[in-house]
């Protein structure tokens, strides 16, 4: 299967270095690659590649302004694989299922992954408009005033939260709980990604599909099965939240584990 890639990054060294790891992939063909937002535009109406690789933190446009450009000027959007060397953009490609993300320095082994992960999803024949939907939405929600309160309901009475309050919110059957140090509540969000747009705020991770946590308030890193980890936090249970297998790298990182 040949895929056709274009790269966008502002920094010369990281554009040659991908692409001198993409050559080890005989399937994979670089056919351009440009320094910002609006040369990826024209590269992608000009080539239609089957993957873009996007720098997530450029200046002028960053990568997910790119997105939204390109849908504003209906052109397909080809399979996204954002690449960062900050975490937090690399987790927000991730929540928006881009298609995959690759932290810098690029890494031979995690790009291999990248790219069975694309050749998967063109072989089922599978289009990205669902998950660019949700860059929109995420992008519209970055552009908005932080949320100063959030609202949790609980015994019969509704409480006003600092955002800074929170411990950890989940979702379970649909219904999002947020707990702080004294109480839990649920919250109106219909989703965590919802919620974690809402908040705006670089503390608050998803350790989970099911969990949104504030850094701020993790008591203890438990390790635990498959070399993945939990985390007690510090409500007034002092909880257990899983962190999924994909995020346990992140937190070996971002701790330095």
């Amino acid at each position: 299967m040949a895929i056709s890639a274009v790269i966008v990054d502002d920094e010369k060294l990281a554009r040659e270095e991908l692409r001198f790891l993409l050559g080890s992939f005989p399937e994979v063909e670089v056919v351009a690659t440009g320094q910002n937002g609006v040369e990826a535009v024209k590269l992608v109406k000009q080539h239609q590649p089957d993957v873009l690789f996007l720098d997530a933190q450029m200046p002028g446009l960053d990568g997910f302004a790119t997105v939204k450009m390109l849908e504003s000027k209906h052109l397909p959007v080809p399979f996204l694989v954002f690449a960062t060397a900050h975490d937090q953009y690399a987790l927000q490609a991730f929540d928006v299922n881009a298609v995959d993300y690759l932290l810098k320095p690029f890494d031979q082994e995690r790009l291999a992954k990248t790219v069975e992960k694309v050749k998967r999803h063109l072989q089922a024949g599978e289009s990205v408009e669902g998950k660019i939907d949700r860059v929109i939405r995420i992008l519209d929600n970055r552009n908005a005033p932080a949320m100063t309160k959030v609202l949790v309901r609980t015994n019969g009475r509704q409480i006003l939260l600092d955002p800074r309050e929170i411990v950890f919110a989940r979702v379970e059957d649909g219904v999002i709980t947020i707990a702080t140090k004294q109480l839990e509540g649920q919250a109106s969000f219909r989703t965590i990604e919802e919620l974690q747009a809402a908040l705006d705020a670089p503390c608050f991770w998803r350790a989970h599909r099911s969990y949104l946590i504030n850094l701020n308030h993790i008591r203890e890193v438990v390790p635990w099965f498959n070399s993945s980890f939990q985390l007690r936090m510090d409500d007034k249970k002092q909880s257990e939240v899983p962190v999924s297998r994909a995020q346990s790298r992140h937190l070996r990182e971002l701790y330095k584990l």
